[in-house]
C-alpha cells in the first residue's frame, strides 16, 4: 500500500538536507559526554576587561567533538500512515536504511477570493508530512530518473 504521495522537494527542505548532511562540531558539557563522544581537549583564551583594573589574560579549556552526518528527507505522505510503515516504504523505495521519522500534521487552510460572482470560499486539503533521517553516506537522488 503507498504510503508516500510525493517527495518534498523545495528550496527550504534542500537548505535543510544541505546543513544536515555537514558535519557539526559541538562542545561538550558533561564528563559523561566527553566520554561518549571521544571529545577533544581544546584550550580557549580570552581577555576579561575591568573598569579601574589592567585587562586580565584568562585561559578555559573545553572539549569539542564531531556530530556525524545525518541526511534529512521529507515527504509528504497519507495522514493514515504510521512512522513504521513509512520507513519501510522509504526503504523499499530508495534502498536506503532509515534512522527516525518525525512526523507533522497540517490542517487544512480556509481561503476566499473576489470574483465576478461574488465571494468564492473553499478550503485546502490537510496532509501530513514526514521528515526522514537516513544513515551517515546514504541519500536519496531525486532527480537520477530524469533524462
Amino acid at each position: 500500500m503507498a504510503f508516500i504521495i510525493k517527495p518534498l522537494v523545495t528550496e527550504k527542505m534542500t537548505k535543510i538536507t544541505e546543513k544536515t548532511s555537514a558535519p557539526k562540531k559541538l562542545r561538550a558539557r558533561s564528563k559523561k559526554t566527553i566520554e561518549k563522544n571521544n571529545a577533544v581537549e581544546e584550550k580557549l583564551s580570552y581577555v576579561v576587561k575591568h573598569k579601574n583594573k589592567a585587562d586580565e589574560t584568562k585561559e578555559k579549556t573545553i572539549y569539542t567533538y564531531e556530530k556525524p552526518a545525518r541526511p534529512q528527507y521529507a515527504f509528504i505522505v497519507k495522514p493514515e500512515a504510521n512512522k513504521v510503515e513509512i520507513q519501510k516504504e522509504v526503504e523499499a523505495l530508495y534502498n536506503v536504511t532509515v534512522l527516525s521519522v518525525n512526523t507533522m500534521r497540517y490542517a487544512g487552510k480556509r481561503s476566499q477570493r473576489y470574483t465576478k460572482a461574488g465571494l468564492v470560499r473553499g478550503q485546502k486539503n490537510a496532509f501530513k508530512k514526514a521528515i526522514v533521517t537516513l544513515k551517515d553516506g546514504d541519500e536519496i537522488d531525486f532527480y537520477s530518473n530524469i533524462d
